[in-house]
């Protein structure tokens, strides 16, 4: 299958591409991590107000457990954050090389041109 990249999405073959599943591209990528990176901030808003509901109300190991659980939210958010970044990169470098290609193109174009009015 041929695909070529537009501003506004891919092409095949000519004919408008609809993605197949939410992580065809990398803004439908960097959207559903955001919304992660917001359910997870918010899970761990929950087990932090958990924790310290957990201060007298509640054995050593549930604390504990609750704590383990944060930090591993953290873990996760940090993961998540890293995540967004490089897919920023991504389609910084993306925008990079297509408006290199399409410079390339109207160079050739141009030079195209030249070569022909010579001849003419």
């Amino acid at each position: 299958m041929l695909y070529a990249n537009c501003s506004n999405g891919r092409v095949r073959n000519g004919m408008s591409y609809e993605p197949e599943t939410p992580f065809d591209n990398i803004e439908s990528a960097k959207q559903f991590v955001e919304l992660l990176i917001e359910a997870i901030e918010e899970s761990r808003r929950d087990v932090d107000a958990d924790i310290a509901l957990a201060e007298g109300n509640r054995s050593g190991h549930s604390k504990k457990a609750l704590q383990l659980v944060s930090d591993n939210l953290a873990k996760l958010s940090q993961h998540m954050t890293a995540s967004r970044l490089i897919l920023n990169h991504l389609r910084t470098l993306r925008r990079l090389l297509l408006q290199e290609r399409r410079l390339d193109n109207t160079l050739r174009r141009s030079n195209g041109s030249r070569e022909l009015s010579r001849w003419s």
